[in-house]
């Protein structure tokens, strides 16, 4: 496994440069960021749920509802579960992408390794 046909070897670039020509991957950094950003928008998510629950419930009890009040408990439970496993949903959706980039970081690794060893085992001519 050797490098490809009428590739050049690379060469060690700056770091501008080395992001503009795609050799260095920034997604990994940037994940991280996208993570806690969904996690806000979750947990946003979360007091809209309790904040609908209650303001339904402290409706049913200025009409005196004890059928509205106890409708609310359940969905005020639903609703706080459903965010929960919206936080796992996210969590598993950014760790995929964070091994995608590992693997790819890893392929990069065996790639440097394999042609070393073909360099090594060569015979000189």
């Amino acid at each position: 496994m050797g490098p490809a046909r009428g590739v050049a070897p690379r060469r060690s670039r700056g770091f501008f440069s080395s992001i503009l020509t795609f050799e260095t991957m920034i997604t990994g950094p940037v994940i991280h960021l996208v993570y806690w950003a969904g996690l806000g928008v979750i947990v946003v998510a979360a007091f809209g749920v309790v904040g609908a629950s209650l303001g339904v419930g402290y409706r049913a009890i200025g009409e005196r509802s004890w059928e509205t009040l106890l409708a609310v408990i359940p969905g005020l439970i639903g609703g706080l579960l459903i965010v929960l496993a919206g936080g796992l949903v996210w969590r598993a959706f950014c760790e995929f992408y964070v091994v995608i980039f590992r693997i790819s970081d890893d392929l990069a690794a065996l790639r440097a390794a394999a042609e070393e060893e073909q360099r090594r085992t060569q015979i000189p001519r």
